[in-house]
């Protein structure tokens, strides 16, 4: 029998800023997807007391944020009241570790490595928005830290179905294993992850 590579206690739920400010414009899943995909895994992960990790991006002047010149200006932000908060349908919860960053990768300048090593954690399952910015960098950032990465690959989505495309298709395969919402959480049931799935 294949020895199981995701193991609860090893694993960790990492879901990308999903918070109030994310738009509607994304392709191929819309947010509505996202949100209902990854909520279903953050509901399986806190009943089986893993760790579950809720990503955002928050400034208080923007004056922590990086500023470099850019040929491309970056898409604007729904900086309503309450825009970095995380959506309601993921909430937040005591057991949960909300991860604050003020760039696209949730590793640099975050506790996020030492919370997942203190606790022996080998494997992150990544989701959220988007798929070529927040998710993309953080897996290349668990990847050089020595990660697992398992991408729920339909629990997250692009600003462009062409941003999602080329990670999903290039950058994903080479640095970790692309599965669906719906592998992960049929593995999840059985408390492991078998390679072959």
């Amino acid at each position: 029998m294949e020895e199981p590579l995701f193991q609860f206690t090893k694993t960790a739920l990492i879901v990308i800023d999903l918070q109030k400010w994310i738009g509607t414009n994304y392709a191929p899943h819309s947010a509505e997807e996202v949100v209902s995909r990854a909520a279903s895994m953050v509901q399986v992960f806190r009943e089986a007391g893993a760790f579950v990790g809720l990503v955002r991006v928050s400034t208080k002047d923007f004056k922590d944020m990086p500023r470099p010149l850019l040929d491309q200006s970056p898409p604007a932000l729904n900086l309503m009241p309450g825009w970095d908060e995380i959506v309601p349908e993921i909430g937040v919860t005591d057991t949960d570790h909300l991860i604050t960053k003020r760039q696209w990768g949730a590793f640099y300048g975050t506790d996020l490595d030492q919370q997942l090593r203190r606790r022996g954690i080998t494997t992150i399952v990544l989701c959220g928005i988007s798929s070529g910015i927040g998710v993309d960098t953080t897996a290349r950032e668990a990847f050089a830290d020595g990660y697992q990465v398992i991408f729920a690959i339909d629990a997250m989505t692009g600003f462009t179905e062409a941003e999602h495309e080329h990670v999903s298709k290039i950058i994903f395969p080479r640095i970790g294993r692309i599965r669906t919402t719906e592998n992960i959480l049929a593995c999840a049931a059985l408390k492991s992850y078998p390679a072959s799935i």
